[in-house]
């Protein structure tokens, strides 16, 4: 029965070094740093380990252009244990998404688009009113009921055209009928930011909110709209959704000091925006939120906990005994970095968020 432990790691929220004891697959036990016996020992002197990241915001159909990638690229070799597909497909083609999540080694979930054409074919998917079948999305949530998690629709004026508020209000019904939440992305108008947040209901997601194009969380003094204030009280979950030009660091500085902040910090990740940036990584984008003051605390519970508390996966967001090993091994390196955002406006960072491995089950993979 082989043994695997994670020697003299620590998580955010402590400074005491604990040994982490792995065996067929399972958190075994936690023990006195430097005491526990194994098979196989991994020196995590100088590295965090927290529950296995959450990127809740990807686009991993990897035959996709330009808004996919490979599963395993964004996810186990950067540090991520699951990612959540933010409405690839829709239901012409989720089957195949669904066929990849058997195949991968990170954990893939789903969010649905309600427009069957999904972004395989094109990028304005919601500009005509037959792309919306509600009796089909209803039929394939319920067809892959727990990959899929929620609904996806893209609000946006290049996606929805000359349809407006349309598809947003078929994309409630939808949601009413199969029971799940629904994420939203917002961007340029129309239609109008105020028009798609009064919408939201608890538990649906806004991403993108911290972009900074027009119709953005602000007004002209630079304040926050009332209408982003009336929706967290209703419990809108605020996700970031960085992606090619989805954040800006000014807007985020700016509801930082209004005491707005995400409830969960997520990449928006597909090739493009990869390997030629400004996304890069979930660490990338975790380490440009310390820049902006965040603690790394703060930053890892939204990527662990608050990521895992709006899946319905509490176990995804914890180190407990008995649990499934799901876990992240990270470094906070000291290294001046100049980080940049979706308008090319740049902060400097001096340390940033290095992932070194992800655990997931019995198997190790290195960052």
């Amino acid at each position: 029965m082989h043994t695997r432990v994670l020697r003299s790691v620590r998580t955010v929220h402590s400074e005491q070094r604990f040994d982490l004891v792995l065996r067929q697959g399972q958190i075994a036990a936690i023990e006195k740093s430097g005491t526990a016996a194994g098979d196989e020992i991994i020196n995590c002197s100088g590295q965090y380990v927290s529950s296995g990241w959450i990127d809740m915001h990807v686009h991993a159909m990897d035959t996709y252009q330009p808004y996919g990638d490979d599963a395993d690229k964004i996810g186990v070799s950067q540090g991520v244990t699951t990612i959540l597909d933010a409405g690839s497909c829709g239901a012409d083609h989720m089957e195949e998404l669904y066929r990849l999540s058997r195949t991968a080694e990170t954990r893939l979930l789903a969010l649905l688009n309600i427009s069957r054409i999904g972004l395989g074919l094109r990028q304005d998917e919601l500009s005509r009113a037959e792309w919306i079948d509600q009796q089909l999305a209803v039929e394939t949530a319920a067809r892959y009921s727990g990959f899929i998690v929620g609904l996806k629709a893209r609000i946006s004026r290049s996606v929805v055209k000359e349809e407006g508020i349309i598809p947003l209000n078929a994309a409630l019904r939808i949601s009413e009928q199969v029971h799940l939440p629904l994420m939203v992305h917002i961007g340029s108008g129309p239609p109008g930011i105020n028009e798609v947040l009064n919408g939201l209901r608890e538990r649906d997601i806004v991403t993108h909110y911290l972009h900074g194009k027009a119709n953005n969380i602000l007004d002209d003094k630079n304040e926050l709209i009332p209408d982003l204030k009336s929706a967290i009280r209703r419990g809108v979950h605020l996700d970031v959704g960085h992606g090619t030009a989805s954040f800006s660091f000014r807007v985020a500085e700016i509801a930082k000091d209004c005491g707005v902040h995400p409830d969960t910090i997520s990449s928006d990740i597909y090739r493009g925006n990869r390997l030629n940036g400004p996304v890069h990584s979930l660490a990338d984008v975790m380490t440009k939120f310390m820049v902006i003051g965040y603690t790394l605390a703060e930053v890892i519970d939204r990527v662990t906990i608050r990521a895992a508390d709006w899946l319905g996966r509490p176990e995804l967001g914890r180190i407990q005994v008995g649990d499934e090993a799901n876990l992240t091994l990270f470094e906070v390196v000291p290294e001046s970095r100049t980080m940049i955002d979706s308008n090319g406006d740049t902060r400097l960072a001096e340390s940033v968020i290095q992932p070194k491995g992800a655990i997931i089950g019995g198997n190790f993979y290195s960052s």
